[in-house]
């Protein structure tokens, strides 16, 4: 690291070696820095397409893929960047606070509700078979964090539609299939409705390779442990101090007033007829999908959480 000027002015070039390095390392990531996981390479215009392979459960595990709530927003007091403990089928203070403001009827709490909505992730270990924007990641064993349209593309293949479409399973390493990833950029958000599964067929005709891929997985299971999750408490306070509920906020609260407290004035039924009107999970708009991988935008909003 240069310590006067002139020593920047000699080093310049190699500096700028540095960071274009970097940036290629940034850009083949997605800016995500658990080298674990894979992400597509996409050109300046949005576009990037892959081979992959979805690989069945690891060694000692019981399921292929496992499901990840988590909520990401702005509110006064800072950025709520937090995994939702609904993941382990557990009370959640966000999605709490969620379904109340869109049970009391009032459109403007459902907008808010709606801005705060719970964003769901499926994660699977893959093989790839051919990644072109980076070739060193071919033939690697990787984690795949994918939003809803893969997945119901992966459904889709396991319940076929239509009768004369034939079902399989695409996390077989024998009689599954390579996914053909697309992504090109529609709008504001990255699309995958090219992607496709080719023809099944082996990953391999040597089982020795095969084992050795399913040997060497990454654990599923580690990523929806309770390690990864803060308390109820934990994730209430933030929550609190997010939504300016609380006086220790760096901007101005919106009151004083405790979320409880908050939520009394602004939900317009008793508290006794909560259980009775609350509707199931899956009937209240909160999981979102608006666009396929939005990695990179909670990536960034990590960083801007670092210094609350």
């Amino acid at each position: 690291m240069p310590t006067d000027f002139s020593a920047l002015k000699k080093s310049r070039s190699k500096t700028f070696e540095k960071l274009k390095e970097e940036a290629k390392k940034l850009n083949s990531s997605g800016g995500n820095q658990d080298e674990r996981y894979w992400t597509p390479t996409r050109d300046k215009t949005g576009n990037g397409s892959a081979v992959i392979r979805f690989l069945p459960p690891p060694v000692g595990e019981d399921l292929a893929y496992v499901r990840k709530f988590s909520h990401g927003f702005q509110g006064v007091g800072g950025y709520y960047i937090e995994n939702s403990l609904t993941t382990l089928g557990k009370d959640d203070p966000c999605s709490e606070y969620n379904t109340k403001l869109w049970n009391s009827g009032i459109e403007k709490n459902k907008d808010i509700a709606r801005k705060q909505k719970r964003k769901v992730k499926y994660i699977a270990n893959i093989y790839v078979v051919s990644d072109p924007g980076n070739p060193d990641n071919n033939g690697k064993v990787f984690l795949y964090s994918f939003g809803k349209k893969i997945f119901d593309m992966i459904n889709d293949a396991m319940h076929p539609q239509f009768d004369d479409d034939e079902a399989f399973n695409p996390f077989d390493l024998w009689e599954g299939a390579n996914f053909k990833l697309k992504v090109r950029q529609d709008g504001e958000w990255p699309s995958y409705d090219k992607s496709s599964f080719d023809s099944c067929g082996p990953l391999f005709d040597d089982d020795d390779k095969l084992e050795e891929v399913w040997k060497s997985q990454y654990s599923l299971q580690d990523e929806v442990s309770e390690k990864n999750f803060k308390t109820y408490e934990e994730l209430k306070k933030r929550l609190d101090k997010v939504l300016g509920f609380d006086t220790g906020s760096s901007k101005p609260a919106a009151s004083n007033k405790s979320l409880e407290e908050e939520l009394d004035d602004e939900i317009p039924f008793q508290k006794e007829k909560e259980s009775a009107s609350m509707p199931e999970e899956d009937s209240v708009p909160f999981d979102v999908d608006d666009g396929e991988d939005d990695d990179d935008d909670m990536a960034y909003f990590r960083n801007l959480t670092k210094s609350d």
